[in-house]
Formats: structure tokens, sequence, C-alpha cells
């Protein structure tokens, strides 16, 4: 088993869609990594028996979570709690990277 990973390892970009890949998984925790290029969302959305975090590797991102809307930066973290509809946009020019961590694992 990998027991570290670096993030700059698993970074990357899809032309249709932001792209997602996963660090570590087991039946309690999903931590997966993010990438959003300029102009790229993650349509909202829920989990409705799982928590979820975003927590802002590099770059800035708009989040909705329920009826709020934010900027989150770098070093911010975000949380989205079972049930509670949640989505991220990338409005900058720069690419979004996000660590993302959802409980129980889906």
């Amino acid at each position: 088993m990998n027991w570290i990973k670096t993030i700059a390892d698993y970074e990357g970009s899809q032309p249709d869609k932001f792209y997602k890949t996963t660090l570590f998984r087991a039946d309690h925790l999903l931590l997966g990594l993010n990438c959003l290029e300029p102009g790229q969302v993650q349509k909202v959305h829920d989990h409705a028996d799982q928590d979820k975090f975003y927590m802002v590797v590099a770059g800035r991102g708009r989040f909705q979570v329920g009826d709020e809307q934010f900027e989150g930066a770098e070093g911010q973290i975000i949380w989205a709690p079972a049930g509670i509809p949640h989505g991220v946009s990338n409005e900058n020019n720069t690419r979004l990277t996000l660590l993302v961590g959802i409980a129980p694992a889906p």
C-alpha cells in the first residue's frame, strides 16, 4: 500500500469536464482530487448519506452550499453536510485544485 501521495503527481485535466481521481478509498472515507480548468463546473448535487469537504489546494473557486454562494481560496476548507446541495465552478483564469473527502465512501 502506498501510504503517502503527493498531490502534484495526481493533478490532471480533461477538455470536456473537470478532472477527478481517487487518492485513497476505504469503507469509511474517500479522498480524491478534483481539478477544474477555467470555465469548468461541478454541477450542484447532493449526497443523501455522505458528508463532504473541499480543501482548496490551489486557485480560487465559486462554491455553492445550500442556498449560499461564496468564493473559496487556497488554504480554505468548504464543508457540505449530507443532504445539502453543493457544487463549485472555476470562474478564474488558472486551474482550481481541490482535495475532496467524502464519508462514508461512496
